[in-house]
C-alpha cells in the first residue's frame, strides 16, 4: 500500500518515472517495512551505492515532496536535529524520542479537540494542524551510567 502511495506522489508531482526516483522509492519502501528511520544524508549515501550519479538535490526534493504529501514524518529531536520515517498510514500519531540514542517510538496520544477550540478562540488563530514530539530517555539509556 505504501509503495503505491509513494509512486503516486512521484507520478503526480514529477510526471516522470526516472531511475533515481525508482531507487528512492524502493529504498523508502524497504525502510517502511523495517520501521527504520533515516537522516537525509544517510539516505543519500545509501542510495549512491546503488545509483552513483544520484544528486543530493534529487533526494532532498523527493523527501520533501513525500513529507508534504504526509507519507514521511520529519521527527525533531531535543538537540535540534531531525530524522525521517515512513509513516504513511492514515492513523494519526505522534512521536516519543530518546534524548540519548535518538530512538523513535510512535505514540497514540493527542491534545483533546476541545483544547484546540479553546486555544483557537484565545489566540484568534484558525488552527490547521499540529505536530507533537515528546522527549525523554528510553529504558536502555536509563539503565546506562550517566557518563557512559
Amino acid at each position: 500500500m505504501i509503495a503505491e502511495k509513494i509512486y503516486a506522489v512521484f507520478d503526480q508531482e514529477c510526471r516522470r518515472n526516472t531511475r533515481p526516483r525508482r531507487a528512492i522509492a524502493e529504498r523508502l519502501i524497504e525502510l517502511a517495512q523495517s520501521g527504520g528511520d533515516f537522516s537525509m544524508d544517510d539516505l543519500w549515501q545509501d542510495l549512491r551505492r546503488r545509483e552513483p550519479h544520484l544528486g543530493r538535490a534529487t533526494v532532498y526534493r523527493s523527501v520533501e515532496m513525500l513529507v508534504s504529501a504526509g507519507l514521511l514524518d520529519r521527527i525533531e529531536f531535543a538537540d535540534g536535529t531531525h530524522r525521517y520515517r515512513v509513516c504513511g498510514s492514515d492513523e494519526h500519531h505522534h512521536h516519543l524520542t530518546c534524548t540519548s540514542c535518538h530512538c523513535i517510538v510512535d505514540v497514540d496520544v493527542c491534545i483533546p479537540t476541545e483544547q484546540f477550540a479553546a486555544l483557537s478562540k484565545q489566540t484568534n488563530f484558525s488552527i490547521e494542524g499540529h505536530s507533537i514530539t515528546l522527549f525523554g530517555r528510553c529504558a536502555a539509556c536509563q539503565a546506562r551510567p550517566a557518563n557512559g
